[in-house]
């Protein structure tokens, strides 16, 4: 996948912040900016998590819907009607996580091609580990070497500081459910990819699913995303990873960003509009 524009946005301000166990924090900012084509371009790249662009003519004939009216009434979660707000911000968050992922740290994330197509309820969150990626060495044959990335995402774009201060803690928590749910996420994902005949994408998927006879590296995130209007540094050093089970592999991540949330809106505006 080519390298999106909007993944420049995305800075390490290459500040590091320690949690009261005393693990790292990176600290990354947000710098978008009103740029039409960029923006335009990030709508379109989120769009396609949704509802691919070749696709939508087929799947809006049935309720004879225009594109902007599908989108918005069946796939995307509402601007207004709770909980689709808090779910715009939790999908944009791990759609950005993603691309983290994949576009700045070369893993390969596979999730994205059926994680929120698949929903089918709008408003709500999908359940399971949040973002997978995928790092292969000698694919298709197993190597120690290869990796397997879990990263939670927990954003928070509204209220103030006190409502985020424990967004990090959130994400370590749902991490450390992570070594007990992966096998039922990816079992998941090689069968979606599985019955739309997607045999590269499965076949990548179940190299993973057998670690004790083809062993892996694991590496474990946490990410929260907040706004610079409910950020404090409280965020890091209240938050305690000394109970989770892979803590030793554990990356601790804070992004923020101005005017967050009408970001989010307007990817969700764009994304409808220009489909």
């Amino acid at each position: 996948m080519p390298l999106p524009s909007h993944i420049q946005f995305l800075q390490n301000s290459g500040i590091v912040l320690q949690t009261s166990d005393g693990k790292n924090v990176e600290i990354w900012e947000l710098h978008h900016t009103n740029d039409d084509t960029i923006l335009s371009a990030w709508a379109k790249h989120f769009r396609e998590h949704y509802c691919k662009d070749s696709e939508i003519d087929e799947l809006r004939a049935g309720p004879n819907l225009s594109k902007k009216d599908y989108l918005n009434t069946i796939k995307f979660p509402s601007s207004t009607l709770r909980p689709g707000p808090s779910t715009r911000s939790g999908d944009f968050g791990e759609i950005l996580v993603a691309d983290f992922l994949e576009f700045v740290e070369n893993y390969e994330v596979l999730s994205r091609h059926t994680r929120y197509s698949n929903k089918t309820t709008p408003n709500e969150s999908t359940k399971g580990s949040d973002i997978i990626g995928f790092r292969l060495v000698d694919h298709p044959d197993p190597n120690p070497k290869d990796e397997l990335a879990i990263f939670e995402a927990k954003a928070k774009f509204t209220g103030g500081i006190k409502g985020a201060k424990k967004r990090l803690q959130n994400a370590i928590d749902d991490s450390a459910k992570d070594k007990m749910r992966i096998a039922v996420s990816l079992n998941a994902m090689w069968q979606r990819f599985h019955d739309k005949n997607m045999d590269i994408e499965a076949e990548k998927v179940r190299r993973f699913q057998n670690e004790v006879d083809n062993p892996y590296k694991t590496t474990n995130g946490a990410v929260a995303l907040v706004g610079v209007n409910n950020y404090s540094d409280l965020m890091a050093s209240t938050a305690d990873a000394c109970n989770h089970p892979l803590k030793s592999s554990l990356r601790l991540i804070i992004i923020k960003g101005r005017d967050m949330m009408n970001l989010v809106h307007e990817l969700y505006r764009r994304a409808a509009d220009e489909a």
